[in-house]
């Protein structure tokens, strides 16, 4: 059961580290956005305290921001350490790829130095990888653009599960530590554009001392700026960008002055683009570059007015998010698909077939928003409701199953489950090697034999689940069929030819069910499937 849970517990972990890195952006000083930091970690990371350590302009590190310890916050907020007692910490212990873990038995030397810090009491481990209430894990971050220099030092404790971070996590917490970088370098720019801003309102006189700092903030920034029209028949036009976003998206700025933000955005995003310009705020989306392929970046705009006319143009930060993105992505693809064969996992295919199911209402009672179709209608073929605009089921098409028995040209959506025949006696007989070799080849055929839009999931152990829509009873036999004469040709593992069978049952969704009855139906019927095949072969023998 723990097992099965794995991929529930880090699609939820991943939620709250999506919401945490989110967070990030939403802060609207430099103070909001160091604590968001600390706060991020307790409730995105599944550790119990967290502490931002900032680097000041002498060099030492002050204890910026705190989380998970009221009392602790209180002792230790606004005290500094030295850097050169900080740098004998990030050079000690065990490295984690850019994070530095160092255990109890090696920090008994730190009790003295004048890092502030604090003590945890608790018993000791009972196990190898179980966390000692004075080890010490350290998440350094650094400026972006140009050669790194060290920002910070996020410092963590007590992981909620007691247990020192695997590989996921650090990775989750090295990658969170990037983030919180790029937020405070963002927070403290537009800290120092924002009273530039207020010196061009208030200061007429230092107009021109305030142009230049606002131009030098602009041109030099480590991450992309432009300015853009507000209104008008130019609205959107690009009136001025700096090199870093030149270079980010492969054009001159004597081209760029040619575009708009809306002529580079891929076109899927134009929507969140249009919202972001009339709202100011930001955006996550997909910029063009020259090479023709895209780039995910987070885009911020900020409205600069005009006491008299209103708006006047858009102060717009672009950053470089492809290597979070990607991150993500790989993280979600880990927490919805099977390690083994990279086939949807159980919970992937359970959301997407109950993404496909409602609480259908009953036709045939008179229910006044569901409207009966005609059997010619092209598919789907089923109850199509309209419920109030924005519901979750608006313009919803209602899934339902063929008439059992009969083919009279009712499409539906098939659910075929697969159990392998013969696959414990391959475990058995020749290894866990032999056998995942097997689930992996059965995937592959399974995944060749369908179409494209067809879903082919590995439930677990040797089960697999079918999904195909728009499907009769007799289109469902022949594709069973199919699936199953791909999968007993023999197999070849370390030039050993191994055979497996596979058993067959084919349920069918209809609103109305959960997915765990769909599944049970088709397992259900495969179950019967494969004791009436197993009579047919005692009497054959």
């Amino acid at each position: 059961m723990e097992a099965e849970s794995e991929p529930y517990v880090r699609l939820a972990t991943l939620r709250q580290l999506h919401q945490a890195v989110a967070d990030l952006n939403t802060a609207r000083s430099l103070a909001d956005t160091l604590q968001t930091v600390a706060d991020g970690i307790v409730t995105g990371l599944g550790y119990e305290l967290a502490c931002v350590n900032l680097v000041r302009a002498d060099g030492d590190l002050v204890v910026a921001a705190f989380a998970g310890n009221s009392a602790a916050e209180a002792l230790i907020t606004g005290r500094v350490g030295s850097r050169s007692s900080w740098e004998r910490r990030l050079t000690m212990g065990r490295a984690w790829d850019e994070l530095r873990f160092i255990p109890h038995t090696d920090g008994w030397i730190l009790l003295d130095d004048d890092v502030p810090q604090w003590h945890t009491d608790g018993p000791d481990p009972r196990f190898e990888d179980e966390w000692h209430p004075q080890d010490r894990l350290y998440a350094p971050m650094y400026t972006t653009g140009g050669d790194p220099d060290l920002l910070g030092v996020i410092s963590v404790d007590r992981p909620r599960n007691g247990r020192r971070p695997g590989a996921w996590g650090r990775e989750a917490l090295q990658m969170y530590a990037s983030q919180a970088a790029i937020a405070i370098g963002n927070a403290r720019l537009r800290a120092n554009m924002q009273r530039a801003l207020v010196r061009l309102e208030r200061e007429q006189q230092a107009l021109r001392a305030s142009e230049e700092s606002f131009r030098q903030a602009f041109e030099y920034a480590p991450s992309g700026m432009a300015i853009a029209e507000m209104g008008g028949d130019q609205h959107g036009r690009l009136l001025r960008t700096n090199d870093a976003l030149c270079r980010l998206l492969g054009r001159p700025a004597s081209v760029l002055r040619r575009y708009s933000f809306a002529d580079l955005v891929h076109p899927e995003d134009i929507g969140t683009l249009l919202r972001t310009s009339a709202e100011g705020g930001r955006a996550e989306l997909r910029l063009g570059r020259r090479d023709g392929t895209y780039l995910w970046v987070s885009l911020r705009n900020s409205v600069v007015a005009d006491t008299a006319d209103g708006p006047r143009f858009l102060l717009t930060h672009v950053e470089d998010i492809e290597e979070r993105k990607r991150h993500e992505l790989h993280l979600a693809h880990r927490a919805s698909h099977d390690a083994l064969t990279g086939l949807p996992n159980s919970a992937e295919l359970r959301s997407r077939l109950g993404a496909r199911l409602c609480e259908r209402p009953d036709a045939e009672a008179g229910a006044p928003d569901a409207v009966r179709r005609d059997p010619d209608d092209p598919p789907p073929y089923g109850y199509e409701v309209d419920p109030a605009p924005g519901g979750p089921y608006d313009h919803h098409v209602h899934a339902v199953a063929p008439d059992t028995g009969q083919d009279d040209g009712a499409k539906g959506l098939a659910v075929l489950f697969c159990d392998l025949d013969g696959f414990k006696s391959i475990n058995d007989r020749f290894g866990h090697h032999t056998g995942d070799a097997v689930l992996i080849e059965v995937a592959r055929r399974l995944t060749t034999c369908v179409r494209d839009g067809d879903t082919v999931a590995r439930l677990g152990g040797d089960e697999f689940v079918v999904l195909a829509d728009g499907l009769g009873e007799a289109d469902a036999a022949d594709l069973a069929v199919r699936l199953r004469n791909a999968i007993i040709p023999p197999i070849r593992v370390d030039g050993r030819a191994v055979r497996v069978g596979a058993s067959f049952g084919i349920g069918w969704a209809a609103c109305g069910m959960t997915a765990e009855e769909v599944l049970a139906s088709a397992d259900q019927r495969m179950y019967v499937e494969k004791r009436s095949r197993s009579k047919v072969h005692r009497r054959a023998g």
